[in-house]
């Protein structure tokens, strides 16, 4: 399949690449379309009893002013002067009343007199309105936010100061995009310059760059096909660029690499690319698959923004994959021997590379460096096993202080005027920025049984004052909302403990005064998040299931072995293990705050680390394959097992490790933003791929290998007349009278290990 696939580049190269150029210039008129149909919001799981406690609150009592928290202070004036009231009543009577649909300030009529002097900060001189925006969803309220912000700001002297929700939420989304244009940015003059060091030629560095351009556009284009039948999240598109650029470098680099490999062996341009989409397309593809796996389990959430990355990340991958296995054979088939055009002095890649080249009849020999450390993992497999094994397991050890939580504005940088505002806010009105917890009681309660419900509630430990704070409705369609403040803040364990002990309460019918007709719901903002984490370790087990369950059989079919998919996961386990216990070691214990300058929070969102953990799994087969199928290419010759080991090992590391390289440098460069997540985000994901193309894919796998033996390759006579049935035993390279890649003598003399 693949070598006809190949064979088809090669003879409609023209047609497939101006099909192609189509297209992208369709993807880059159409595609960038998606950033105004994506949604906001979307983190919250619609089944969980804070999302219920929330609505039933709106249905009763309507939408609760909070969405924006305006703070204004004068200079001189002082609230008791007419002058400031006047002015400041002034601003709210302007907001447009399609975009409102409630506001709390000083000036309400009808406040009571202490809550009216709870909305004077503790100077004396600021005040606070707490308003409500229109909207049946988060979208709506953000579009609503965006048109009465300026509106909010009273004119020079004062000054206004935006705290609440819909701020922060909304510059977290602008930082986020703005931070990931930069981070490309900052990232594609290394890669570039990378590129071309590593393939001495910038025709051939040109054409990663090209496919991921590319490949950006036409995910963007598939993305707002899908968004036109699914609600996608503004995140999706983070994910888009990020991983597109990429994947594509990464999937180009194995392709290009081989295709120049083979075109050096033979004059036959055609013969090179059958061969190079026979054998790297076909990793490529496997590898796709098993990266889109890993997107596939992000749609197993119930929270709309971690399915829509699953998209994004699937529509990427799909792209990238179908542009290396025809866009860029048939760019190799119409470039051929002129793939490496503007090759740099062979003096200066060879100092840059730190390599000794040695030639013999014209073929170059072994690169020193892969070919000792070949030689070296093979000769002492149980102490290379055991010491990576350790070392992974040492890393793994501090993901036991792992604690999950939520994003707030502390994930803002100092700086951010929206995290100096909410620190205002905190700063002068500590009983309204206090941490509450929500219960709502539907169904008739007496007024005494009442009493005792709420003296109940408030005689838990961590809970600070409950109160009735409003009552609708008749009979059983009686809504009753009680608040409960306590000291902590909302990702404490101390309130952590409270909502569940609330909810133990309601539950197991302690509540006194309560009959069993009335239905108790606990809500507000640290609900919210114990309901979403608990979404998602709900999920994650049959996720991780699923995900490693297909990848197996995705192995198996593309090495033709039951042993080493098996061996990949687990190795793949250990690799994951120390990820997380970097991470937890770096931002949850804080490590990492004053070089990469964030405010440890003591938490790391528990969505963070699903992406982290399933976009590593997928990009750890990425280079388990590629190095297998080097190994199974001179195991299907009949080489002996060390020695296919060692030449798949040598001929593949240099490939392995500047695609990881390159991908580090990608990802890494989001440890630039000022956003705390994505940091996470970046700086996780690099530390995985770090990880896995050195200690795992450079030390265990062969070490591993050479312990299993001839083991490696067992497979069941059934499943051996299923995978030949299916069309997927293929991929060793062409007889073209000599096969590609034979060893040279040289080479064979660096498995001189038993």
């Amino acid at each position: 399949m693949f070598s006809r696939l190949g064979r088809l580049a090669h003879t409609r190269r023209r047609l497939v690449i101006g099909a192609a150029a189509l297209l992208a210039v369709v993807a880059a008129i159409v595609g960038p379309g998606v950033a105004d149909e994506v949604s906001e919001g979307g983190f919250t799981d619609p089944q969980a009893e804070s999302t219920k406690a929330a609505v039933a609150l709106e249905a009763a009592f309507g939408r609760e002013p909070g969405d924006v928290v305006v703070l204004w202070r004068h200079p001189t004036l002082t609230p008791a002067d007419p002058a400031y009231a006047a002015q400041l009543r002034t601003v709210l009577a302007d907001l447009p009343a399609a975009d409102v649909t409630a506001v709390l300030s000083p000036w309400t009529p009808g406040l009571p007199d202490a809550a009216r002097a709870g909305l004077v900060g503790t100077d004396g001189r600021t005040t606070m309105a707490a308003i409500a925006l229109a909207g049946a969803d988060d979208e709506e309220r953000a579009a609503a936010y965006e048109r009465i912000r300026d509106d909010l700001r009273a004119p020079e002297p004062w000054e206004t100061h935006l705290a609440g929700q819909r701020p922060a939420f909304a510059e977290l989304t602008q930082r986020t995009e703005q931070d990931i244009a930069r981070a490309e940015m900052l990232a594609m003059p290394i890669v570039l310059v990378l590129l071309v060091l590593i393939f001495g030629s910038l025709t051939a560095a040109a054409l990663p760059v090209a496919i991921g351009g590319i490949a950006i556009v036409g995910a963007m284009l598939v993305l707002r096909a899908v968004a036109a039948v699914t609600e996608i999240s503004t995140f999706a598109l983070n994910v888009t660029t990020i991983l597109g650029l990429g994947l594509a470098i990464d999937y180009s680099l194995f392709m290009v690499s081989r295709f120049r490999e083979e075109i050096r062996r033979t004059d036959d341009v055609g013969a090179a690319v059958r061969t190079t989409v026979a054998t790297a397309g076909r990793t490529v593809a496997f590898s796709g698959l098993t990266v889109a796996i890993a997107f596939i389990g992000l749609l197993f959430f119930p929270q709309m923004f971690m399915r829509s990355m699953g998209l994004g990340g699937i529509a990427v991958v799909l792209v990238d994959v179908t542009l290396s296995l025809t866009l860029l054979p048939a760019l190799l088939a119409w470039l051929g021997p002129r793939v490496d055009a503007g090759r740099l002095p062979r003096s200066l890649t060879e100092r840059v590379r730190g390599l000794r080249r040695r030639r013999t009849a014209g073929t170059p020999g072994p690169d020193g460096g892969w070919a000792r450390l070949a030689r070296g993992v093979l000769r002492r497999p149980v102490t290379v096993v055991v010491a990576a094994t350790a070392g992974l397991g040492l890393l793994a050890t501090p993901a036991l202080d792992l604690v999950a939580g939520e994003t707030d504005v502390r994930d803002l940088p100092a700086s951010s005027a929206t995290r100096q505002d909410a620190d205002l806010f905190t700063e002068q009105f500590p009983a309204a920025a206090a941490t509450t917890v929500d219960v709502v009681l539907t169904g008739s309660v007496s007024d005494g049984g009442l009493r005792d419900a709420v003296a109940a509630m408030a005689a838990l430990p961590h809970a600070g004052t409950a109160r009735v704070v409003g009552q609708t409705g008749d009979g059983a369609a009686t809504v009753t909302h009680v608040e409960i403040t306590t000291p902590g803040d909302t990702d404490d364990a101390t309130t952590r403990d409270l909502v569940h002990s609330l909810r133990a309460m309601a539950d197991d019918g302690r509540l006194p005064g309560v009959g069993p007709d009335v239905t108790a719901l606990v809500g507000g903002a640290a609900s919210a998040g114990i309901d979403a984490v608990a979404a998602i370790t709900r999920v994650l087990p049959w996720t991780l299931l699923f995900v490693a369950g297909v990848t197996m059989v995705l192995l198996f079919a593309a090495l033709g072995s039951v042993v080493l998919p098996l061996k990949a996961v687990l190795m793949n386990a250990l690799s994951l293990g120390a990820t997380v216990g970097l991470v937890t070691w770096g931002f949850v214990q804080g490590h990492l705050s004053g070089a990469l300058d964030f405010t440890t929070t003591g938490r790391v969102e528990a969505a963070n680390l699903v992406l982290i953990g399933l976009i590593a799994l997928g990009l750890a087969m990425d280079y388990e394959l590629f190095l297998l199928s080097r190994i199974r290419e001179e195991h299907r010759r009949g080489t002996d097992e060390a020695t296919s080991i060692a030449l798949g090992l040598q001929r593949s590391g240099r490939t392995i490790t500047s695609a990881a390289l390159l991908l580090v440098v990608v990802l890494a460069a989001m440890a630039t933003s000022g956003v705390t997540f994505l940091k996470v985000i970046g700086v996780g994901l690099a530390l995985a791929v770090a990880l896995d193309a050195t200690v795992v894919r450079a030390l265990l796998v062969p070490a591993t290998m050479r312990l299993l033996g001839r083991a490696n390759w067992w497979l069941p006579a059934p499943l051996a007349r299923l995978q030949a049935r299916l069309g997927l035993d293929e991929g060793a390279p062409e007889d073209d009278g000599a096969p590609a890649g034979t060893p040279s003598g040289s080479e064979r003399e660096l498995v001189a290990t038993r």
